[in-house]
């Protein structure tokens, strides 16, 4: 990159200037555009909220139950895993924002356990993608209780 001032050689003329930029010039990013898919934030999101100590599972019942069937029927899986079960993400040119189902494990505090994901949510996705996170609405939709039995239904076929 070549840049050029040229100035008159009279003291009370106005000093003209003229930049000269070889082809090539300019930052990387300014030479194209990245799109990010909702569902690579969604999965982002999921994996940064399971880390969360507290957190059980994500979804609701009904969403972990069909999920828990679907995945069991050969073929059924659509090739979509269930770790953006839970998660759903606006994303936008230069902002995001994620909303979260969690289920939480009995005897933690749900308000730190939010606040954990909220701030694991946003480091993650801020650090992977770029992008501003705007919002991170948590709802908390059940508590695993120690003596619960696992929420998978019994298959009907062996």
């Amino acid at each position: 990159m070549t840049d050029t001032t040229h100035t008159s050689d009279n003291p009370g003329d106005e000093a003209r200037r003229t930049s000269v930029t070889k082809r090539g010039g300019g930052a990387a990013a300014s030479r194209g555009r990245t799109t990010i898919a909702d569902g690579v934030v969604e999965k982002i999101a999921g994996l940064a909220a399971r880390d969360v100590d507290g957190v059980h599972a994500m979804g609701s019942g009904l969403s972990r139950t069909f999920g828990a069937v679907r995945d069991r029927v050969p073929g059924g899986g659509s090739g979509k895993s269930n770790v953006t079960r839970g998660v759903k993400a606006e994303v936008g040119e230069v902002q995001t924002a994620l909303d979260l189902e969690i289920v939480v494990d009995y005897g933690v505090s749900i308000a730190d356990v939010a606040g954990d994901v909220r701030g694991n949510v946003i480091a993650a996705v801020e650090r992977m993608t770029g992008l501003e996170v705007v919002e991170v609405n948590i709802a908390v939709s059940d508590v695993k209780l120690p003596e619960d039995e696992e929420d998978e239904p019994e298959p009907r076929l062996q």
